[in-house]
């Protein structure tokens, strides 16, 4: 998705290219992932002669979005808690991050700091 944001229409061929610094993906491997993200509404594609380009359908944010939605859903029950008490249950948090995350909770609205 990110080459996709970055580059903008690509083709599958384009896409394996633009990843070989950092190791080349087999053709096959690049298509079904595009094909998956095109079921999932995440990728369109339009046909120029024989090849297909694609290009993202949703913006990054709002990707991240959903997808941590259904992280959230799927692996903690739709609990923001057990989330982030996992997430600083994890050894490689830094304290920069921390730091953070506990400015973003201090700044977060009234409203939603009176349920804590």
């Amino acid at each position: 998705m990110k080459l996709l944001w970055t580059r903008g229409e690509s083709t599958v061929a384009d896409l394996v290219a633009a990843t070989a610094p950092e190791g080349e993906l087999a053709y096959t491997s690049v298509l079904t992932t595009i094909r998956i993200l095109e079921t999932k509404g995440y990728v369109t594609h339009r046909q120029e002669g024989r090849a297909f380009l694609y290009s993202a359908a949703v913006g990054e944010a709002e990707a991240s979005r959903s997808e941590v939605r259904h992280v959230l859903e799927r692996f903690f029950g739709n609990s923001r808690e057990r989330l982030l008490l996992s997430l600083l249950g994890d050894d490689e948090i830094a304290p920069e991050e921390l730091k953070r995350l506990k400015a973003a909770i201090a700044s977060a609205p009234e409203e939603l700091q009176e349920e804590v």
